[in-house]
């Protein structure tokens, strides 16, 4: 999700100037910079946290993060970690038995494959029941940081082997509570609630290629910001993450739209018709453009 940060830095000066050219409609706590900049690197970071402790769940018995399987190039994973089981790894775990799983990243900081720096440990727990299609995991922090950003709390999501059809297979989806404390490098304080759902809607019946995987992502969320102003993001339309851009070195959203809103004033993120492209439009106040994404 690095890149998807990318399209951020055009916003900034956009919204800048649009506040310029609007100062009479303008309220003193509506859409800034600054919000677009702390969105986009908590984003980044609940992605990146949803797909390790999906996968941490996912291999019961791997002790790496990387995609299980031979196509690994195109993961956003990388093996600067150490993951460690309870019970240990080689013990043979019966159902109904209560497990535990670290990932650690170190203290000096650990690169993932798409380039965002992790450190600290993400710890899941879960009850081992390899015929149920529904498994709740608790995920915890433990001086955990993404990019110098730390996150808080305990917290928890589903995920569900389910047909979204009576003649489709079943495929997983996650459920993920967003309920967390952020504490910027400068040490402002925000928290985020609500939920984010990730469906993998092609690419689950080759379970050894990762670059087939296409998700559909929803979701809406309420973040709080240091004075208590509250801002809202809808997925107004489902987006699409397609694992195959990341060959051709483009951000992996490719379809779909966010709504933000803050005291009142609105703005979307529109991400196009399903191709592997570097562009968006953005549009606030009833103006459009089209930004950069990226390469």
């Amino acid at each position: 999700m690095k890149k998807f940060a990318k399209f951020l830095f055009p916003i900034l000066v956009l919204v800048a100037f649009t506040a310029c050219e609007k100062e009479n409609e303008a309220t003193p706590d509506t859409l800034t910079s600054e919000d677009a900049l702390v969105n986009a690197k908590i984003d980044m970071a609940s992605d990146d946290i949803s797909n390790i402790t999906d996968q941490l769940f996912d291999n019961v018995d791997g002790s790496t993060i990387s995609y299980k399987g031979v196509n690994n190039d195109n993961s956003v994973f990388s093996n600067c970690a150490t993951i460690t089981r309870v019970p240990a790894f080689g013990t043979p775990i019966a159902p109904g038995t209560q497990v535990t799983k670290t990932i650690d990243f170190g203290t000096t900081g650990c690169q993932l494959n798409n380039g965002n720096i992790v450190k600290g440990k993400i710890i899941i727990s879960f009850v081992y029941q390899p015929t149920a299609v529904s498994h709740t995991v608790t995920y915890t922090f433990d001086n955990f940081y993404h990019n110098n950003i730390k996150f808080v709390g305990t917290k928890t999501f589903t995920r569900s082997l389910t047909a979204a059809t009576a003649t489709s297979a079943p495929h997983p989806i996650v459920v993920m509570l967003l309920d967390m404390t952020i504490t910027m490098p400068n040490g402002d304080v925000y928290t985020r609630v609500g939920t984010r759902t990730r469906e993998l809607v092609e690419g689950f019946s080759t379970t050894q290629i990762f670059a087939d995987n296409i998700y559909k992502i929803t979701g809406n969320w309420t973040t709080t910001h240091p004075n208590g102003t509250v801002q809202t993001a809808t997925i107004t339309t489902p987006l699409r993450a397609r694992m195959s851009c990341l060959a051709v070195n483009k951000p992996l959203l490719v379809l779909g739209v966010i709504t933000f809103v803050k005291n009142g004033v609105t703005a979307t993120l529109d991400y196009g018709t399903g191709d592997c492209d570097n562009t968006a439009v953005f549009t606030i106040n009833g103006n459009s453009y089209t930004i950069t994404i990226g390469n």
